[in-house]
């Protein structure tokens, strides 16, 4: 597979009020956030448009097992169903099953350290 990422999805960190932490980053930094956190639209190389989400979530979240560190990154990726084949035959980890939502597909893997990593497939016009 040639284009494996595509770009930054987003990142997502545990915090002990989220929002709090909305609330300070949209005051000092103006980033307009909302109870998801910010999405921020940008064009790919082709012009297309595309997002990238930004949220803060609280401790208690388990989003992010069975990696224990205190956040997550997410890559968009061109066809996840045959990268997620492709990294198994690779010997990389994949975490549960994939899943496909009117926004996009997603599955997981981890990386040497254990950090949990989100691939996402994304259908960015859902959220125009």
């Amino acid at each position: 597979m040639k284009n494996r990422v595509t770009g930054l999805g987003g990142f997502f960190f545990k915090t002990k009020d989220a929002k709090k932490t909305k609330e300070w980053y949209d005051k000092h930094l103006g980033l307009g956030t909302d109870e998801y956190g910010k999405t921020f639209w940008w064009k790919d190389e082709k012009g297309n448009d595309c997002t990238t989400q930004w949220s803060p979530m609280g401790e208690e979240t388990k989003y992010f097992e069975p990696s224990r560190k205190q956040f997550m990154m997410n890559f968009r990726v061109e066809n996840l169903v045959e990268l997620l084949k492709v990294l198994k035959e690779e010997g990389v980890e994949v975490v549960g099953e994939m899943e496909e939502f009117e926004y996009g597909k997603f599955g997981w893997i981890l990386d040497p350290e254990g950090n949990k990593i989100e691939l996402w497939e994304p259908k960015d016009d859902a959220f125009k």
